[in-house]
């Protein structure tokens, strides 16, 4: 777990424990604190990385492999679908059905992961001038 998470971690037990030493009617004092901590951190980082990538002279880095939510979106699925698929192959055909099922399903997953265009290097402002 990275720095930040883990004071942000930290910040949150100090808030819970506060929340029973004090009890209910300074709630609202603590949630506010403890957003207010937390606001702090996320505009502080946001800074780094915009000082960052203003001393680089380009954008932040976009992750190579593609949207994360994507990814993890198409894998979801494709373990949920597994499920009735290895169920039918089985049933249907015994060990060679669930394993023809189950190589569908990673060469699906290889499609997606290699499909054309994904490895192409993305131009950037910077990367355009002389």
């Amino acid at each position: 777990m990275e720095a930040h998470a883990q004071e942000l971690k930290k910040e949150l037990d100090a808030t819970l424990k506060a929340r029973r030493d004090l009890g209910p009617e300074y709630e609202a004092a603590l949630v506010d604190s403890f957003v207010e901590k937390v606001d702090t951190q996320v505009r502080r980082r946001l800074a780094e990385q915009r000082l960052s990538a203003e001393r680089g002279g380009r954008a932040p880095a976009a992750p190579a492999d593609g949207n994360f939510a994507e990814r993890f979106g198409f894998a979801i699925i494709t373990l949920v679908l597994a499920i009735p698929l290895s169920a039918i192959g089985a049933a249907h055909a015994g060990l060679d059905g669930l394993l023809v099922s189950w190589a569908g399903i990673v060469g699906v997953n290889f499609v997606h992961t290699a499909r054309p265009g994904r490895f192409r290097r993305r131009r950037t402002p910077a990367a355009d001038s002389p």
